[in-house]
């Protein structure tokens, strides 16, 4: 049995890093609660494997064959928090803006909870302004 630090890092290395997102079942419960931030506002969602493998597809059609380097791993007891950047460049429709080719930076972190070595729920925060003063200085530059 792999210990919930290893769990987090072996799925942000080979899932959410766009290598593998088809191993997803691999690291997740049949049902995750996503504790996401959007514009300030909590909302919770539930993702299967292979709704999460989906939405790791929608990050590569948005920002090509990103990198993923994983800043920060610490883990308690169940929980792991990780501090990652991605990096990658606007090659799909991101929000309404139209793809400039542009290397854009995400920094984003989040803690996962683990239970008998899969994950099962999460809380994430992602630097949205930090992504929408990107893709306005790339659209502007254009």
């Amino acid at each position: 049995m792999t210990n919930a630090k290893d769990t987090v890092r072996e799925f942000l290395l080979q899932v959410r890093s766009g290598l593998h997102p088809d191993r997803a079942g691999r690291f997740m419960a049949g049902r995750v609660r996503a504790h996401q931030i959007v514009s300030e506002a909590p909302a919770v969602v539930e993702r299967t494997p292979q709704q999460y493998a989906e939405h790791v597809q929608e990050m590569l059609d948005a920002y090509g064959a990103f990198t993923l380097t994983v800043d920060e791993l610490i883990a308690e007891g169940d929980r792991v928090y990780a501090r990652w950047t991605q990096v990658g460049r606007h090659v799909g429709s991101v929000d309404h803006y139209q793809p400039t080719g542009a290397q854009l930076i995400a920094m984003t972190s989040a803690v996962y909870r683990v239970e008998d070595g899969l994950i099962v729920e999460y809380w994430i925060q992602i630097d949205r302004q930090g992504i929408t003063s990107q893709l306005e200085q790339a659209a502007s530059a254009r």
